[in-house]
């Protein structure tokens, strides 16, 4: 009789032939993730409210990484993507996801905006009627699996050619297991990234508010600053 070998669970990984479709593909948010998953090996349908200008933008994308990179209006890309990430400015949120709820059905909804103010004081948390801005989309995709993650990624690391590691922790929140293994997967596909789950979506209003601590950050030491989260 031999003793038991500890056992490691699987880790989670990222299906051969998915697409991510990024709305508000085009923001610097949205376009420096395109870059990344791009440059992964991942198929990216970027979308915009002009489908012209997404196509523009994924053709210099697809140029610079090498990528499967396509453009298509929000509705085009939504129905194309098997994860939709939503890099919208927070004013444009709920309209464009209420008018998307039949197109976005069935598919992992990956929520990364941060409902944030600005005033000479700096950066400031709003308030949310649903608790933030995923419990908002989770309330206005009643049929589709919503995962908030990367709030915390800086645009401007993401989209430096320069940059070949982005080193930050992504802390994904959700309610479906399987929805936010592969989230976690998706970030683990970025050089120094790593995915890291936080909780269920109830815990994402801190997630996003941080983003102003951080924002506070740089500006004192113009930096773009990241999350780790140690002992993990």
């Amino acid at each position: 009789m031999t003793d038991a070998q500890p056992t490691t669970a699987p880790q989670p990984t990222v299906p051969e032939g998915l697409t991510v479709a990024v709305l508000g593909g085009t923001g610097p948010q949205g376009r420096g993730l395109a870059r990344r998953f791009a440059a992964a090996g991942v198929r990216v349908v970027l979308g915009s409210r002009d489908a012209e200008r997404a196509q523009a933008t994924a053709s210099d994308l697809a140029a610079a990484t090498g990528g499967d990179v396509t453009g298509a209006d929000n509705r085009g890309a939504a129905r194309a993507g098997d994860v939709v990430v939503v890099a919208v400015p927070w004013d444009g949120h709920a309209d464009l996801l209420a008018g998307l709820r039949e197109d976005l059905a069935g598919r992992v909804v990956v929520d990364c905006v941060n409902p944030l103010g600005f005033d000479k004081r700096g950066a400031f948390a709003l308030a949310v009627p649903e608790g933030s801005a995923a419990e908002q989309a989770a309330a206005l995709l009643p049929d589709s699996r919503v995962v908030a993650a990367f709030h915390h990624v800086s645009a401007v690391l993401l989209e430096d050619p320069e940059v070949t590691t982005v080193d930050t922790d992504v802390l994904v929140l959700g309610e479906d297991r399987e929805a936010t293994d592969l989230v976690q997967a998706l970030a683990g596909l970025v050089p120094g990234m790593r995915g890291v789950y936080a909780g269920r979506l109830r815990n994402a209003h801190q997630v996003e508010a941080l983003t102003a601590n951080l924002i506070s950050v740089n500006r004192r030491y113009k930096a773009h600053a990241g999350l780790r989260v140690t002992d993990v």
